[in-house]
C-alpha cells in the first residue's frame, strides 16, 4: 500500500502551523508562562476554559502526567464537549447571554486567580462574556484563539467584539477561517481540521514557559507524574495534599 498524500499533506499543514506559532507568537508565550508563574507564586489558583472541540485543549492540561498539578477545568454544562444530545445543543449554548456570568458566580474562582479561555473563533457570547466577567472579577486572563476570525468575521456577543478584546493576553494559533486544512477533488467541503493539534500545543508551550519562570524564581513547579511508572501515585497524592486548597478536580 503505498503512503496516503493527502495525510502527508495534513502533516505539513499542522507542522507550518505549529512553526508560525513557534516563531510568531514567542512573546505572547512567554509573557502567558509569566502570567501563570505569577499567579502560581502568589498563591492564586488556575483555571482553563473552552467549549466545545475548544475544550478539548483546556481538558488537556488538566489532571495529566507531566502537567502543573494546579490547572482546573472551568465547566459550563453542556458545552464541554459532544457527549451532550442533541450535540447541536452545545453549540447553541454558546450563544446564551448570561451563563458565562452563572458559571464564574457559582465557581471558586476569585480575584488573583488566572483564565485561560480557548476559543477558535473567539465571536461567540459564552467565551466573550466569560472574559469579561472574569476581568471584572479581578482574574487575568489568557485567551486562545484565531485573530483571523475576528479580522474577517462578525462578532455575535452583544458588544460587537471578539474574545481577544477582552484579555489581557492573546495567544493566536493561527488557524484560518473554517478550521480545515484541505481540499481535494470529488469533496465538497474542506476538511482535516488542525485548531486541536495546535491549540494544544500552544497551551503545553505557555506551561511549560511557566515552569522555566518557576525555577528560575527559585520555585518548585508543582508537576504531576504518571500514575503509570512506579511511584506515581504516591508523587501525586503528596502534590495534591500539599495544594488542596488549589486543586478543585480532587471536590
Amino acid at each position: 500500500m503505498s503512503d496516503s498524500k493527502l495525510a502527508g499533506q495534513f502533516f505539513d499543514a499542522a507542522i507550518g502551523l505549529l512553526t508560525r506559532v513557534r516563531d510568531e507568537e514567542a512573546d505572547s508565550i512567554a509573557a502567558a508562562g509569566a502570567a501563570v508563574a505569577d499567579t502560581v507564586e502568589s498563591g492564586g489558583r488556575l483555571f482553563a476554559f473552552g467549549a466545545g472541540h475548544s475544550s478539548l485543549a483546556a481538558q488537556d492540561v488538566v489532571y495529566r502526567a507531566g502537567g502543573l498539578a494546579l490547572m482546573n477545568l472551568l465547566t459550563v454544562p453542556g458545552v464541554v464537549g459532544v457527549d451532550v444530545m442533541p450535540a447541536t445543543l452545545g453549540s447553541a449554548l454558546e450563544r446564551v447571554d448570561g451563563l458565562a456570568s452563572a458559571v464564574l458566580d457559582s465557581s471558586p474562582a476569585t480575584a488573583g486567580d488566572l483564565l485561560v479561555i480557548v476559543s477558535l473563533s473567539g465571536r461567540n457570547a459564552l467565551p466573550v462574556e466569560m472574559a469579561q466577567n472574569a476581568r471584572a472579577l479581578g482574574l487575568k486572563v489568557i485567551g486562545l484563539t484565531s485573530v483571523a476570525y475576528a479580522e474577517s468575521t462578525r462578532s455575535r456577543h452583544a458588544s460587537g467584539g471578539f474574545l481577544r478584546d477582552h484579555c489581557d493576553i492573546v495567544l493566536d494559533s493561527k488557524i484560518a477561517i473554517g478550521d480545515a486544512e484541505l481540499t481535494a477533488p470529488g469533496v465538497d467541503a474542506p476538511f482535516a481540521p488542525a485548531s486541536t493539534v495546535v491549540t494544544s500545543a500552544i497551551m503545553q508551550a505557555m506551561l511549560a514557559a511557566a515552569v522555566e519562570q518557576l525555577v528560575a524564581r527559585g520555585v518548585e513547579p508543582p508537576m504531576l507524574r504518571s500514575g503509570n511508572v512506579d511511584g506515581g501515585h504516591e508523587w501525586n497524592g503528596r502534590v495534591m495534599t500539599e495544594y488542596r486548597d488549589r486543586i478543585f478536580y480532587r471536590h
